[in-house]
């Protein structure tokens, strides 16, 4: 049986429900034709996206945190998980060129816990100082026995919603379709598993050491839930460097659920080209023994997990140097991961096996 069951979730039938619900939010577009807040990307499958007011260019992008809530659960790390959230929004507006400016949140609690909501709070605002937003608005809604999570403590979900202003060195955002053939894909090295595929995880885990398996030893002085736990890598900042530096991006794409193939076409399929990628970042440690723990083929595993890459960028081949000066600059790790191709398709080199996919 395939992974993606295994884990209790299905890839396909969650793109098909996402495109639904596009469908269903793009019939109330007209709503504002030719208004203030006038929706301006029309296209499916994007993260994000750009309202019109006046000669201002406003993009909006809105997500959560999912189930790595429970890796706070266990461990009682809270501070962290704002960093989680904030990269969620924050690097899909970066995604498509927006700077991000403002982030407001709800929590939907069973029952309220001071000290937890406060390192909650605290890490939101320290991922914030880091990639230079303003918390600008939340809710706490206490919801009862409709929240439910590890353990007896408080038990909660976290959402957010992020804007953002698309910089005026951008004509338009990025959608794909400045993407050509022969152009360089740069990939960005992630710290850690970010917010996906979580519930893989927790099944392989549980399989492995039982209900308590986050107290179990890691490496020496971490435990698997604290490993788990490592925050998001926000890519906000570099991202707005380059542009604001005049770097010619000609598309990004943040590796989150789905992993490398669903989330690169999306940049792709504009111009209906292809990627090789021969040399991304290889998986992380704590993702290779996860695999040998679950006995997770590598198909199953790029599927779920961004495998060490947490974002792709494009780029023609001239541009590459001032990407790669400007990310190490920063503190961040980037190295040319491959070539955009002109066969509808993605190849991954991993290793020793090769992965294909279409779109």
């Amino acid at each position: 049986m395939s992974n993606q069951k295994k884990s209790g979730l299905d890839i396909d039938l969650g793109n098909l429900c996402s495109k639904d619900a596009f469908g269903w939010a793009k019939k109330t577009f007209s709503n504002r034709t030719n208004k203030a807040g006038a929706a301006a990307l029309k296209v499916d499958g994007v993260f994000s996206n750009m309202l019109q007011f006046a000669d201002q260019r406003i993009g909006i992008a809105s997500d959560g945190i999912g189930t790595k809530i429970e890796l706070a659960e266990r461990t009682g790390i809270y501070d962290t998980l704002g960093f989680d959230l904030v990269a969620m929004v924050a690097d899909d507006l970066a995604t498509a060129g927006f700077e991000p400016t403002n982030i407001s949140n709800i929590i939907d609690v069973n029952k309220l816990d001071r000290a937890v909501i406060n390192d909650l709070m605290k890490g939101l605002a320290e991922a914030c100082d880091y990639s230079g937003m303003s918390i600008s608005g939340g809710e706490i809604a206490e919801l009862g026995n409709r929240i439910s999570g590890y353990g007896a403590g408080m038990h909660f979900n976290w959402c957010s919603t992020a804007i953002g202003v698309l910089p005026k060195e951008l004509e338009k955002p990025f959608d794909g379709t400045a993407v050509q053939v022969g152009d360089k894909v740069i990939a960005l090295k992630a710290d850690g598993f970010r917010s996906n595929g979580f519930s893989l995880i927790r099944k392989v885990m549980e399989a492995s050491f039982g209900d308590a398996w986050h107290n179990e030893i890691y490496e020496e002085g971490k435990t698997w839930g604290e490993a788990l736990l490592t925050p998001s890598l926000i890519f906000t900042p570099v991202i707005t460097k380059m542009i604001h530096l005049g770097v010619q991006l000609s598309g990004i794409a943040h590796i989150t659920g789905g992993g490398i193939i669903d989330n690169f076409q999306r940049v792709l399929k504009a111009n209906d080209v292809g990627a090789d990628l021969d040399c991304l970042f290889e998986p992380l440690p704590i993702m290779k023994r996860l695999m040998d723990l679950g006995n997770v083929n590598a198909q199953d595993a790029y599927l779920y997990w961004n495998m060490g890459n947490g974002m792709l960028l494009v780029a023609e081949e001239t541009q590459v140097d001032q990407i790669l000066e400007t990310t190490k600059a920063m503190g961040y790790e980037a190295q040319v991961a491959g070539t955009i191709t002109a066969e509808r398709k993605i190849t991954l080199k991993t290793g020793k096996s090769e992965l294909e996919g279409t779109y």
